[in-house]
């Protein structure tokens, strides 16, 4: 790729795949990102390999599966050696260029003890250049803004609450101040005096709740003509599902998704009233990630700039009575991908139905900048298929995990049945035929059958499963031993000194 062009690599904070291509997509106006996969390659069975947001960019960034890099909950330090991005893309001269945030918690072995980094997991990624600050619970410079116009400014996160007595009330700040419209107007000032050879990551906090959105996108859309949440009863009938299940509903309520309103009833109306807000907040995201692609076309480097843009998990909705992205769940990790390659016009409008994962986002943008894939990393560049070709032996699962204890706050089941922090996590292999739930301290797995009736009926312990229970058991523990962490798996020192083996 030559030195001249750019590097745009978006994450919308908790945007579900099928408001791309699935259930919401026909209820939800996002001409841009659709303008975007006409124009690209889209991979429509993309999938986070963990949640929640730290964790998840952690593996984005780092190529990484979380049994690795082992940041497996906001809050949980990352290894400050690990090769990342940034620390690979300066070394052959970019300066990578944060306009958001990357949730990354500190090593605290090479910081004092009293570094205020230590205070907060929204730290930066090593390696980025922080140009805008916009972590969700600091955002110092939107507040300036804010009260430099004339606002009362809260701290968070009063801040994110609607200005009126209903939910659907518009939030403090007009379309114009809002935190998505700061952090664009932001970027667009700073790459309008930057020469082309640019490196620049914007990350989007919406539509990540609380929800809450600025008029007209928080009325837009009708809730009465939304699809309601996919569910297999009422919520006593998932509970009975599984205890995790139970778990889910117990710590995040609906009431957690939208400030001010700790008694919010999970009615209906109230669920269609907040998935409303939701797609207002993607549609929202929509129009100010096109100003961003109008800039890069004003200017005419759209086509000198490779785009990528994804999202770092998805979000229940209230799909089984759920909220967030912290379970197993299809809908809170099933992200979409989009990535336009201005070299491969052949391509645009491609479909990519292979499943593909978030660990092989760095690697694919590092091979198309033409940097060497640190060993340490899992994930697999994507170029083939940006280029119309299929990898003759791609893989068919994808592999998520997700740590659900909290050593500091353990949640009181945990503590009931004798679960301790590092027993509380679960992995999960999607593949072709099933989906395979495998939980530790001996809880029961889950295995849903997506030619039949999918999430919607476990049978893991039907007697006819057991062999698929079997097999997808394996399968999961050849994955987990086949991705060890791999730092010096292919180096060996010899008398003729340090060898390692190129990957692949």
């Amino acid at each position: 790729m030559p030195a001249d062009r750019n590097v745009l690599f978006v994450i919308i904070d908790q945007l579900r795949a099928d408001c791309l291509f699935g259930a919401l997509a026909d209820h939800v106006n996002l001409p841009n990102l659709r303008a975007l996969m006409a124009d690209a390659v889209s991979f429509r069975r993309h999938y986070s390999v963990v949640n929640p947001c730290g964790p998840s960019r952690a593996s984005i960034l780092t190529g990484q599966y979380a049994m690795n890099h082992r940041s497996t909950r906001n809050g949980t330090p990352l290894r400050h050696d690990t090769p990342n991005l940034a620390t690979e893309v300066r070394k052959a001269g970019w300066l990578p260029l944060l306009f958001g945030y990357t949730d990354t918690t500190r090593d605290p072995r090479v910081l004092p003890p009293g570094d205020p980094a230590l205070k907060s997991y929204e730290q930066v990624m090593p390696g980025f250049e922080e140009v805008v600050e916009m972590r969700l619970e600091e955002s110092l410079p939107w507040r300036a803004h804010l009260a430099a116009k004339g606002y009362e400014v809260p701290p968070y996160p009063a801040i994110f609450r609607p200005a009126g007595p209903r939910p659907d009330d518009p939030a403090l700040y007009r379309a114009e101040d809002s935190d998505t419209a700061f952090l664009t107007d932001q970027m667009l000032a700073a790459l309008r005096v930057r020469k082309p050879g640019w490196f620049a990551h914007l990350t989007y906090i919406r539509p990540h709740p609380p929800f809450v959105a600025p008029a007209p996108y928080n009325r837009m859309y009708d809730p009465a003509a939304l699809p309601l949440p996919v569910r297999v009863g009422p919520a006593e009938a998932e509970r009975a599902r599984h205890p995790l299940i139970a778990m889910s509903h117990l710590g995040n309520p609906i009431a957690r998704t939208v400030e001010g309103f700790p008694d919010l009833e999970p009615s209906d109306a109230n669920v269609q009233m907040l998935r409303a807000i939701y797609l207002g907040l993607a549609t929202e995201v929509d129009h100010h990630l096109g100003r961003v692609i109008g800039l890069l076309k004003e200017t005419g480097q759209y086509d000198r700039t490779l785009i990528v843009v994804t999202a770092d998990h998805g979000e229940m909705l209230g799909d089984h009575h759920v909220w967030g992205k912290s379970t197993f769940y299809d809908a809170a990790y099933h992200t979409g991908l989009i990535i336009r390659d201005p070299s491969q016009p052949a391509h645009f409008g491609r479909v990519v139905d292979h499943p593909t994962e978030a660990v092989d986002v760095t690697p694919t943008i590092l091979d198309r900048l033409g940097l060497a894939i640190p060993q340490s990393m899992d994930g697999c560049s994507l170029a083939p298929f940006l280029r119309g070709e299929t990898p003759a032996a791609w893989r068919d699962h994808t592999f998520s995990e997700l740590d659900f204890g909290d050593p500091l706050d353990p949640h009181p089941a945990l503590v009931a049945q004798g679960i301790a922090p590092e027993e509380a996590n679960l992995a999960i292999l999607r593949g072709p035929t099933h989906t395979l739930v495998h939980v530790n301290a001996g809880l029961p797995p889950l295995l849903f059958d997506h030619r039949a009736e999918g999430e919607m009926r476990d049978i893991a312990a039907e007697p006819e499963a057991q062999p698929v229970l079997l097999r997808m058991t394996r399968a999961m523990l050849d994955h987990r031993m086949r991705h060890a962490d791999a730092l010096f798996a292919r180096t060996m020192v010899t008398p003729a000194g340090v060898v390692t083996v190129p990957r692949g």
